[in-house]
Formats: structure tokens, sequence, C-alpha cells
């Protein structure tokens, strides 16, 4: 009566003339004797078990898992930005104090993928890295950071600063300039961090920028077990910091920080991230990954495959 003809606890009830509160508990007795048992088909394009078996292994809070086309970048960054999107409008609280990445092509998807939210109002939109290269790319930025607060009704606060710098010395005085230094002081009120994630390889964008980076700089990271990087913060395989003369010219949110906020949501995705996506989370940086279902199922493989071994 109840599974098959779609009749209410109260209907049967009264048919039967049975308290409700019985019936309750026959209908919990069928499941547990095995009487009644549920089967549930996922709808296409959702991979439920993938994303469970995922954040089981490496202990994060939630996976979400787009289906991609193919395995071309832009297919990739569409279907990771678009699920983004879905994500960060269905979760974001209200007065919400979100920190953003700037310099990530699947943030940017995010960001053109999002309607205006209008259930709840984010208290600010911080950019947590400095710009890179030209000033004509530095406005991806900016791009970000204001579009982002206008869809959330939230206040921008800019970073006014560049990514990385020539020296030490013209990091520091950056440092003690107060907007510089009121920018870097929100960083430990951020509620929700949206990241991308970075591998060895610099992305498009770095490289249409001006990539500030070196091959000597690269190599020197490589050779120290480097495989990727959040805000040009690079950590090793095990998720553990690589410190190098890199790190001194470097203004972006820092990795203990990273790690110190109460929700940190990572979207990235495609096989050149793989081994960057895994360490990520095995040092503990991240709490959401966004994701998409070839590199899913590359982190799960070779997640069983380094286990068995």
């Amino acid at each position: 009566m109840y599974y098959v003809d779609t009749m209410k606890q109260s209907e049967i009830a009264a048919k039967l003339h049975i308290p409700q509160a019985r019936i309750s508990r026959l209908l919990k007795r069928a499941i547990d004797e095995n009487i009644v048992k549920i089967s549930i088909t996922p709808p296409p394009g959702t991979f439920a078990d993938l994303e469970s078996r995922i954040r089981n292994h490496f202990g994060i809070e939630d996976v979400v898992i787009a289906e991609s086309m193919n395995a071309n970048e832009d297919s990739i960054l569409t279907a990771i930005g678009d699920a983004a999107a879905h994500f960060f409008e269905t979760t974001l609280a209200d007065h919400e104090i979100i920190g953003i990445s700037s310099w990530s092509l699947s943030l940017l998807r995010m960001i053109d993928a999002i309607t205006p939210v209008k259930r709840v109002k984010a208290a600010q939109v911080i950019q947590i890295m400095g710009g890179i290269g030209s000033p004509a790319f530095q406005s991806h930025a900016q791009h970000l950071v204001t579009k982002l607060a206008q869809l959330t009704g939230a206040e921008p606060k800019f970073l006014p600063a560049p990514g990385v710098v020539g020296s030490p010395e013209s990091k520091q005085v950056l440092l003690n300039d107060p907007f510089v230094q009121e920018a870097l002081g929100h960083f430990a009120h951020i509620t929700l961090a949206l990241v991308g994630i970075g591998s060895m390889t610099p992305s498009k964008m770095l490289v249409n920028s001006g990539n500030v980076f070196t091959r000597e700089e690269l190599d020197e990271l490589a050779s120290q077990g480097a495989v990727g990087d959040l805000g040009l913060r690079f950590f090793d395989a095990h998720g553990d910091p690589v410190i190098t003369a890199l790190n001194d010219r470097v203004i972006s949110m820092e990795l203990k920080e990273i790690r110190a906020a109460p929700r940190v949501v990572a979207v990235a995705g495609g096989s050149s991230k793989i081994a960057a996506i895994r360490a990520a989370m095995t040092g503990g940086y991240i709490d959401v990954l966004i994701t998409d279902h070839l590199t899913a199922q590359h982190l799960l493989s070779d997640a069983l495959s380094s286990k068995a071994f």
C-alpha cells in the first residue's frame, strides 16, 4: 500500500484501523528484514559512487564530479566551471567572506557561469593572490574579484601588488605598503576560499601573461619534489611545502593560511593536474574538490594502485 500504491501512512492507518505510529514501525521493520529493498539508479552524468570513494580515500569533506565530453582542456573547463557555479550558488552562506585566487582558468569559467545570487548576500570578496605579468593580463584578477562581488552583493577587496616581484627586497617594500597590509590582513577572516590548483607546467594564462618563471626556477622546484601549487605556493607529492628562493618573491595567501580557512573549494581538472590535485588533498589544503570524471577516475585508480604496492 505504501510503496506500490503510494498511499500516505495516515491513509493506510485509517484504512486498516492501525495507529500511524505502528505503520511507521512496520515499514521500518520491512526494510530491516529485507522484505522491502530500495535501489537507486543515478541519472546520467552523475558519479555518486566515484565521489564517495574519492571522498573516503582522501578524507575530504566533499567531491563534486562533472561529466566532460572529452579530455580536451576546453571541455573540462566548461564542465567543472558549470559544476562549480552550481555548487557555489547552492552552498554560499549569508555574510560569507570569500577569498579567490585570481589566476585560474577554471575559476574564470566558474565566475562566468554563476547567476546573481539572491537568497543570501556575501560580505566581502578578497583577492588572495597578486597580479602577474603584463598589465593587460592583470585585468583578469580584477575581473574575477569585481564580478564575483557584484554577483553576491559583496564588497570587493583587491590585493594591490604583483603576484611575483623582482626580489625579496621589492617584496618587503610592498608588504610595508598600508593598502597591501590591509588586504593581507583580511586573509585570516576568510570563511570560503576558492582556489585553482596549478601544475608544474605553466597554464595558458600564465604563459600569455608573460610568464614570470624561468626554466631554471621551475627546474629547481622540480628537483626538490614540487608537483603543484596553490596561489604559487608550491608543495610536493605529500603536500609538504617546497620552499625555494621563488617563495621570497611571491605575494599571495600562504599554504598554512589556506589550510586554516574554514572551507576551501578547489576547482581543477585535466591530466596535467592529477599529481597536483592528489597532493593538495593529501596535504589537507582543500575541503571540497570539483573536478571532471576523467580526472576523478585517474585520481582513484592511481591511489588504489599505489596502495596495492
